[in-house]
């Protein structure tokens, strides 16, 4: 349901912008990591809880079985896993960490149904899903974090806020900016905006070069979206 889910959402991103959502519907994907994160948190505390019960009390296992399974688990989830991680969203990535989970989970049986070939120690099971479990939180938890910073429209990292800001005082015509605000909408497409105070005895057509100017000098940082509220000083900003 997870993993469904994720596929529907990170398809739905692709949408275009309407009246509704204005912006487009890329923060869809975002959705998708932070209910796959979560998920993947509630199962990863169930899978703790039953493993380590069964370190106490080992439960035995059907050793030719758990072979064929982790042979046609391996190479399904491997596969998808690979696929996915390729991919450059929030969204991608925690579904690639779901997937990995599922490989790795096959993985430790397929090295536990060889051992038990041999012997009955049957309590290996429950210890090798508490490692693969603890390996899992740990990403996730990374991701979550990610996640949640972006959800909370933190400044994208990577990006100093103050280094653009001083790239767009270098404009001679330009005396001061406020109300500056950088986001991203998903982890990939950046929004952009302010309010630059301009010298008031700039006509039109000046005025029109020194925005270009501007948003020549924002070029680098890919911006998607880019918004400039021209003032002139003698006008009063109530953001300011």
């Amino acid at each position: 349901m997870a993993l469904g889910t994720a596929w529907y959402l990170e398809k739905k991103s692709k949408q275009k912008a309407n009246k509704k959502y204005t912006f487009g519907y890329q923060r869809f994907s975002l959705l998708g990591a932070l209910i796959n994160s979560v998920v993947l948190i509630v199962g990863s505390l169930f899978v703790i809880k039953e493993a380590a019960e069964r370190i106490f009390e080992p439960e035995p296992s059907n050793a030719t079985g758990m072979l064929v399974f982790a042979l046609v688990g391996i190479a399904v989830n491997g596969y998808a896993a690979w696929k996915v991680g390729r991919g450059k969203t929030l969204n991608e990535r925690v579904v690639s960490w779901h997937l990995l989970e599922d490989v790795l989970g096959w993985v430790a049986i397929l090295v536990l149904s060889l051992i038990l070939q041999f012997t009955d120690a049957y309590y290996l099971d429950p210890i090798l899903s508490l490692f693969i479990t603890l390996f899992i939180l740990w990403g996730v938890f990374k991701r979550l974090k990610e996640t949640l910073y972006i959800f909370l429209q933190g400044s994208p990292k990577g990006m100093d806020v103050d280094e653009i800001k001083n790239q767009i005082l270098q404009v001679e015509a330009v005396k001061n900016l406020h109300h500056t605000h950088i986001w991203t909408l998903e982890g990939e497409a950046y929004v952009f905006t302010t309010h630059i105070a301009l010298n008031p005895s700039l006509n039109q057509t000046q005025i029109l070069l020194v925005k270009k100017e501007i948003k020549n000098k924002l070029k680098p940082y890919n911006f998607k979206h880019i918004t400039l509220e021209i003032e002139l000083e003698v006008d009063s900003c109530s953001l300011k």
